[in-house]
């Protein structure tokens, strides 16, 4: 996609004009032209200089808009988005008030109010000749210091492509030319008939309309600008965040550079209260990282070795030192600020239709103000009146109002997309979101939190919990895989508690620990032979296949293993083979991949807003089943394989507007088909790539605010279409007198030039009103946390305090409260637990956990 800046634009004929003039282009696939920030985006194999000259050739200038090879490229979008015509207009309307004011002075002033004027236009006898003179002199000044709309609108007639400029030139030039007109009849009326004869025709002039109507547009026009700039501020607040040096370490020196000249490679370090120069890793140091510019979470971040840093987001505390990963136009900041400028310069097709009115919008307003005047003067009425009602009719239609009126709502709310962490890759996928009907969720990583954690720990045979974890963790710390990972974090947790290292808490089992040789079997489990001392044990560990192929499994124990594995966790068998050929179960811990807190709030927000919400995952059906029972999903399809995805999307597309939402490399063939593809802003490069909408904050709860958000942009754009339209349907009849006769009513053309200079303005008002938009009811997180449930079988306060004290030795809860009155169990979070956990902790207690 390649975008250009566009010049010499002034509404929405202008921008049917240069979309014509650029689709002719053979090899041309798409052109957008956006009025708002005067830029066009054009897909296709088409050489530049060709596109160029099309747009010239059709009256206006373009060049290209390329971010490689600029010094900085946030710095350049930032000064393109400048309105460098503001402070013009600024110019132009002092100047023109400056002669205005006079103007109206001795004409309306003097003529209808009667003020006075200078006694040597009055003595001997009133000189209505000079008058007239005199704002023939003041009109002119005014025409000349808005000359734009006259050099513009000329080109436009010249090039065959009138445009609203064309409408003030020709409603302001002909009011002009004939006051001018009536100026020498009034003079030859003096020659004849004296003062008198020549003050008849004092009524018949327009020079103050003339004047009055560039100057009221160039209101309407500064307000606009004003307005239009607001409609820019999310994406300007995005470019203010890139930094503009970064502190390098070299030879182990500090040295102070410019942020063009950090490479991929090259270390830097962060001092509290700085911003994060570039993408990188965290090299040594801890800090607590405020990512609230990217992703609008107020919560600071703990990084520490090994974690990731993003460019703009601010140190609040410790001292990092880190390796540049992605610079320039590759970090995180330039990516976001590149997808909310692409998003704003594509256009919904929901603007199809006022695209089309403006096409021939300018012809057919300049025709109908001929047939107005032609109509009038053949039925009698006087030349003045027939000239007002055309004059009327030119400078009260406004193409602006329509080609804004979709531009501007768009721009707005990409920018409050992205204040929430959300980004809309087009236009079109920003429409498209609030027309699903369907959303088909992913399970690991997108309504789970993809990092599978313990669950529960049942050891056997006179083994202590204590003992299980420390044997688990010695083979498992071995291993690199996920469910593995689950265990060792919770060793590693444990041996925090206690001040010691994990292989120093692994050792106390008995004596030292070591394992002396360790083998993976794939699908199954591990194996290793641990040295205590002088003596050697085989420690065995994974699936129930696996373990029961070395020793014997009790029914009891099995009859656990399938509870477990029906509520969605995998058991992980342990146990341990002895030299003297004995051996015994250790016993089994349950690793499950947690539901994300957010998640079953985010799915029961999305069925009450009416949509119909799915799970799709290639985990079998016992799992999948229960996962979409803890997040309250009610359509499954399990056991799906990359493949088949794309499959069931298709066939729900069938019948309903889908979305899907997922962050692996295996959704992307899905994400690709779906009418809007969400990725998880963690997912993977190819998911980020095949989506429309990024999630950043990863959050479910932003499909949510993605759907609310397009819902209002759509509303909105209805809004200012409807304005838009409804302005010109009444309007121009009015202006063209068609009410006269039967009410009286008539528009002349200051009134007409107010109310055209209003028109883009209050659109563009409109749209600003999206910036009050709010995520409703965002979930609570961290230690905000809490969930109640419903527990039967407690008596009186010693069963309260039997279960509060069972759920609170869970890890990860922040406190319990029971009441046996009601049955009611409150939990208070500090990081997300599957509900089976509590379930599993009451039951212990001796309760009944009801949900």
């Amino acid at each position: 996609m390649d975008r250009y800046n566009v010049t010499g634009m002034s509404c929405a004929a202008c921008v049917a004009r240069v979309e014509r003039a650029v689709k002719a282009l053979p090899g041309v696939e798409r052109c957008d032209v956006n009025l708002l920030t005067h830029s066009m985006v054009v897909e296709g194999p088409v050489p530049g200089d060709d596109i160029i000259k099309a747009v010239e050739a059709a009256g206006y200038g373009a060049e290209p808009l390329t971010a490689s090879g600029t010094k900085n490229s946030a710095e350049t979008g930032r000064d393109r988005l400048e309105d460098k015509e503001l402070p013009v207009l600024k110019n132009r309307l002092v100047w023109s008030l400056l002669f205005l004011l006079p103007l109206l002075y001795f004409s309306m002033g003097h003529m209808s109010f009667d003020f006075p004027l200078p006694r040597w236009f009055l003595e001997p006898e009133p000189n209505h000749v000079a008058m007239a003179l005199l704002q023939l002199a003041l009109t002119t000044v005014v025409l000349v210091i808005n000359q734009k709309f006259f050099v513009n609108g000329a080109r436009g007639i010249i090039n065959r492509a009138p445009n609203m400029d064309s409408l003030v030139a020709l409603g302001a030039g002909v009011s002009y030319l004939y006051s001018l007109a009536v100026l020498f009849a009034m003079s030859r009326a003096q020659l004849v008939g004296g003062s008198d004869a020549a003050k008849a025709f004092m009524d018949k002039f327009f020079f103050e309309g003339a004047a009055t109507i560039v100057t009221l547009i160039t209101v309407g026009k500064l307000l606009e600008a004003i307005s239009k700039g607001r409609t820019t501020n999310a994406l300007k607040a995005l470019m203010d965040l890139a930094p503009k040096t970064a502190t390098l370490l070299v030879d182990g020196q500090e040295k102070l550079v410019p942020i063009d000249q950090v490479q991929v490679g090259d270390v830097f370090v962060v001092k509290p209260g700085s911003s994060v120069p570039v993408d990188g890793i965290v090299l040594k140091g801890a800090s607590a990282v405020d990512e609230s510019a990217l992703t609008g979470e107020s919560i600071p971040v703990d990084k520490a070795a090994g974690d990731k840093v993003a460019s703009a987001t601010v140190n609040r505390s410790g001292f990092l030192e880190c390796r540049a990963t992605r610079v320039g136009e590759d970090t995180t900041l330039s990516q976001i600020i590149r997808m909310v400028s692409d998003a704003s310069a594509t256009k919904a097709p929901i603007s199809k239709i006022a695209d089309k009115v403006a096409g021939i919008f300018v012809p057919v307003v300049i025709a109908i103000a001929a047939v107005a005047t032609l109509v009038w003067l053949l039925v009698g009425a006087e030349t003045g009146f027939a000239l007002a009602r055309g004059i009327a009719v030119l400078v009260i239609s406004c193409p602006c109002a329509l080609g804004l009126a979709t531009p501007v709502a768009i721009m707005v709310a990409n920018g409050v997309g992205a204040r929430h962490g959300i980004l809309f890759k087009t236009s079109a996928a920003l429409e498209t979101v609030g027309r699903i009907r369907t959303v088909v969720l992913d399970k690991t990583g997108t309504i789970t939190s993809g990092t599978p954690a313990v669950v529960g720990i049942f050891p056997e045979n006179g083994v202590s919990e204590s003992e299980l974890l420390r044997y688990a963790s010695a083979l498992e710390s071995r291993s690199e895989h996920p469910l593995a990972k689950a265990v060792t974090e919770l060793a590693r947790r444990e041996s925090e508690k206690s001040g010691q290292s994990l292989q120093a808490w692994i050792a106390d089992i008995s004596g030292s620990v070591v394992p002396e040789s360790f083998e993976v079997l794939p699908g199954f489990g591990l194996k290793a032979t641990l040295v205590s001392g002088t003596e050697r044990q085989v420690l065995l560990g994974g699936s129930l296949r696996f373990v029961r192929e070395h020793i014997q499994i009790s029914e009891a124990v099995e009859s656990k293993i399938r509870e477990s594995s029906a509520r969605g966790e995998t058991p992980l068998l342990f146990a341990l083979s002895l030299e003297n050929g004995t051996s015994k179960l250790l016993g089994t811990i349950t690793v499950a991949d947690s539901v994300r807190s957010d998640s079953r709030l985010a799915i029961g927000e999305l069925k009450s807003m009416g949509l119909k919400v799915c799970m799709l995952t290639g985990d079998n059906e016992l799992t999948a089943n229960e996962i979409a029972r803890q997040a309250g999903i009610d359509r499954v399809f399990a056991g799906v394989l990359p493949q088949g995805k794309d499959d069931v999307i298709r066939e729900l597309m069938e019948n309903s507007t889908v979305a899907m939402v997922g962050d692996g490399i295996n959704d992307a063939p899905a994400l690709t088909r779906a009418h809007v593809g969400f990725a998880i802003g963690a997912g993977s490069d190819v998911a980020l790539d095949a989506a429309d909408v990024v999630l950043v904050k990863n959050s479910l709860w932003d499909v949510v605010t993605a759907i609310r958000l397009s819902r209002r942009t759509i509303r909105n754009i209805h809004e200012n279409l409807f304005w838009a339209f409804i302005y010109n349907v009444v309007g121009i009849p009015l202006a063209a007198g068609c009410f006269y006769h039967l009410f009286g009513w008539t528009l002349n053309a200051t009134f007409a030039a107010f109310a055209m200079s209003l028109s883009s303005f209050c659109v563009v008002t409109n749209a600003l009103r999206l910036n009050l938009f709010k995520n409703k009811a965002a979930p609570a997180k961290g230690k905000n946390m809490q969930k109640k449930f419903k527990v039967e079988g407690m008596m009186c306060p010693h069963c309260e305090a039997s279960v509060k004290k069972a759920v609170e030795s869970i890890d990860g809860v922040e406190s319990a409260a029971a009441d046996h009155k009601k049955g009611e169990l409150l939990v208070k979070f500090s990081r997300e637990i599957p509900d089976s956990t509590i379930a599993d902790a009451v039951k212990e207690a001796g309760y009944e956990f009801i949900g």
